[in-house]
């Protein structure tokens, strides 16, 4: 069989979105919920705070179970309320609710304003649940968003918070989520050691609170991140093996706990997942399990109308009827899967369509060419709608995006037209907006190239369908073919036709921006020259300034370094010899005097020894930055101290300049951490991003009030400020009273010989 309708296990983003929709329970299991969840709304005063966190449930259960209004009126009712209490958490647990339910539906700025509202009164909770709750829904629509390098730092920050809180019934869960959604993240960037440490405290999280439906989960999600991480590299069995370990765990504690878990569609989702495991990853001789666990997977999604995964397990028997050489049965076995596939509310066409190219190939193979011809002619009509429903999304799509364009050019001649009084301001305005017309033309532009390729695989892939169609009928009826090809022929030259149209609309939106420009150059041309001359020599000057500056400290660090370490050092070490060959002539009370004032003297060579080695360090010259700041970390950490250093995507291109400048950046911020908040944790994160380099430092200590230190002049902000500005970056500080700071400084790549 050329192509497998087997499903499932795509992607991890799809194994977290099933999670979460297993939660809207169909039939009579949902209607039971919700009313069950309305019982306890309607019966709760409404002077009673507990009746806000049920509307939160109450909400959420209504919106997935498409009753978004009646939702979006109870959260609005209830927030009117909460917000009369001082106490801030009752608010922000509702508007991160509904900024989650707004993101689903698509309202971004709407769920933007209520994430805003969410920090806003989680501020001024003193429950650590709520603020963790509330970044760990900030990190969630990152994702959504896919901004996944800041919504790492946002669930890094729910998980510290909630390490913070009293136990509470929703706080294991809210941890949970937040290590499958980091789990996800380093799914997608291929961590694996940090993808299987926060399944690792998933799972060991659902097995302390004795959750069968989490531990069920989380085998799950074990198993599929072995299974991804053996497809990489299929030379290491013993990640396929650790797949099936946690896949025959999920089904035995879904066995084990059928009573308590009311997603049984979730067992036929596992077996069929079980079964391609053991069809393509293991030997011939496992077929027998593959055929257990594929038949379990027809059973049990029968019971729970689930017809793709009875769809997915017919095409799971089909394979292995054809491996054993059984055509008949294989097609059984396919007809079977079309008709539980069409019982489908929204039957997949692409599943429809590989079916009926097996069923096609599997009559040409017996000789039976009139059947061949008909299931090849249901592919062909089957692809025709999948294409032309394309066509007509991408048509809708550029429609949509060239009366976006329109929109905005006339928004730009209305603002020219209405600011020529203040032809400075007016200028500068002009700058940023084509600046941004010309973003989005370039985002237009690589959008109509992709869709054009699209095109172009979809028109090869049934060029080639026509060359088999043309075979088969060749040997029946010569008349049908004729006539398939004029009208594939006649859809093609429309097809050519709708692309030349979207050209030329394109080649006349390029010829009237460029005119435009052309317009706005001579009017810009002196003015741009001078402030570009001003600001080149204001730049000039302040790099001058700071690099003497940094050179000369850095030099006078490093003659510091070995003054103290070839003066002093050499002269507490002969001071040592000379009072241990005297120690052997003193009498024993004086010469254990005389032991621990030798003894004093090798600590104060180690302490000058240590500050030498701040003063200049060698590994950075040697190694490069990452070996020097993990050695550092080690170095300042003790029993009381844990310092963490994590690189995430670091490919070590920064110049030895730019290592010395982070360097000294990060050991001013940690040292300050030590002195002033007496910390028990420091994290230290580098982050490379595609155009910049982020850092941050983060720890748990006393915190203060940032408004306090603004104006102030410190030797220390002053030394990180002047690295920084010769970095081209900047820098920004959150803290609150004993709840730790966090220092994020950002500076973009190869800017600092511009």
């Amino acid at each position: 069989m050329k192509k497998s309708i087997i499903g499932f296990g795509q992607q991890f983003k799809e194994i977290l979105l099933i999670l979460m929709l297993c939660l809207i329970v169909t039939g009579a299991v949902a209607q039971e919920i919700l009313d069950k969840l309305k019982q306890q709304y309607e019966n709760t005063p409404a002077s009673n705070t507990e009746r806000l966190y049920i509307a939160g449930k109450y909400a959420r259960a209504l919106f997935f179970n498409q009753q978004e209004d009646q939702a979006a009126e109870i959260l609005k009712e209830n927030i009117q309320i909460a917000v009369r209490y001082q106490d801030g958490q009752y608010a922000a647990n509702l508007y991160a609710i509904d900024a989650m339910n707004n993101r689903i539906a698509e309202r971004l700025k709407e769920s933007q304003n209520s994430l805003s509202k969410a920090k806003e009164f989680a501020h001024k909770s003193k429950d650590q649940e709520i603020k963790g709750y509330v970044y760990y829904c900030e990190g969630w629509l990152y994702v959504r968003n896919n901004k996944e390098g800041e919504a790492v730092r946002s669930f890094l920050r729910a998980i510290n918070y909630f390490d913070q809180s009293h136990p509470s019934p929703t706080l294991s869960s809210r941890k949970s989520s937040t290590y499958k959604e980091l789990t996800s993240i380093y799914a997608n960037w291929n961590e694996y050691q940090l993808q299987e440490k926060y399944s690792l405290l998933a799972l060991n999280l659902a097995i302390q609170q004795d959750d069968p439906i989490a531990i069920f989960d989380a085998y799950m999600l074990m198993g599929y991140m072995y299974e991804q991480r053996y497809r990489s590299d299929e030379t290491k069995q013993q990640l396929r093996d650790q797949a099936e370990k946690y896949y025959l765990q999920a089904i035995n504690t879904y066995s084990q706990n059928k009573n308590n878990i009311p997603f049984p569609s979730n067992l036929s989702f596992v077996s069929n997942n079980l079964a391609h495991l053991y069809l393509t990853s293991y030997p011939e001789s496992f077929q027998d399990q593959a055929l257990q666990y594929a038949k379990l997977a027809q059973k049990q999604g029968l019971k729970t109308q689930q017809y793709t995964h009875v769809a997915s397990a017919y095409g799971i028997m089909a394979e292995i009827a054809l491996k054993n050489k059984n055509s008949k049965e294989a097609k059984a076995y396919l007809l079977s899967a079309l008709v539980e596939i069409s019982k489908s509310s929204v039957p997949d066409q692409n599943i429809i369509l590989s079916i009926y190219e097996n069923l096609s190939e599997i009559a040409e193979s017996d000789q039976n060419l009139t059947e061949a011809i008909r299931y090849h002619k249901a592919y062909m009509e089957t692809f025709k709608s999948i294409y032309n429903q394309e066509q007509l999304e991408l048509g809708k799509r550029l429609e949509a995006q060239f009366d976006k364009e329109r929109q905005q050019q006339q928004l730009i001649t209305m603002q020219l037209e209405s600011d020529k009084k203040e032809q400075q301001i007016n200028l500068m305005q002009t700058i940023s907006l084509q600046q941004k017309q010309a973003f989005e033309n370039l985002q237009l532009h690589e959008e109509n190239q992709r869709k054009e390729l699209e095109l172009t695989q979809l028109e090869s892939e049934k060029r080639t369908q026509e060359l088999k169609l043309s075979r088969l009928e060749t040997q029946s009826r010569a008349h049908d073919i004729i006539s398939f090809k004029n009208e594939i022929s006649y859809k093609e030259k429309i097809n050519k036709y709708y692309v030349v149209l979207i050209l030329v609309f394109l080649l006349l939106i390029c010829l009237l921006l460029y005119a435009y420009k052309q317009r706005s150059k001579s009017m810009r041309q002196h003015t741009e020259l001078y402030n570009f001359s001003l600001d080149k020599e204001r730049q000039n000057s302040k790099i001058s300034n700071l690099t003497a500056m940094l050179e000369g400290q850095e030099q006078e660090r490093g003659r510091m370094a070995r003054d103290l370490h070839d003066g002093l050092g050499g002269l507490l070490s002969s001071t040592k010899i000379n009072l241990s060959q005297i120690t052997e002539k003193l009498d024993l009370p004086m010469k254990d005097d005389m032991q621990k004032s030798i003894q004093q003297l090798d600590t104060a060579v180690e302490e000058l020894r240590r500050v030498a080695h701040n003063l200049m360090p060698d590994l950075l010259y040697r190694f490069g930055l990452q070996e020097a700041l993990q050695d550092y970390a080690a170095r300042m950490s003790n029993d009381c101290l844990d310092i963490d250093v994590q690189f995430l995507h670091y490919k070590n291109q920064l110049t030895k300049e730019q290592q010395l400048l982070v360097y000294r950046i990060v050991q001013e911020l940690v040292n300050n951490s030590i002195k002033h908040a007496d910390p028990k944790q420091i994290i230290i994160q580098i982050v490379e991003e595609a155009d910049s380099y982020c850092i941050t430092v983060e720890d748990d200590g006393l915190g203060f009030d940032v408004q306090q230190i603004k104006g102030n002049q410190s030797a220390g902000l002053y030394n990180i400020q002047s690295r920084i500005d010769f970095l081209k970056g900047r820098f920004s500080i959150q803290s609150e009273i004993n709840l730790g700071t966090s220092v994020e400084v950002l500076f973009p790549k190869n800017k600092i010989n511009d």
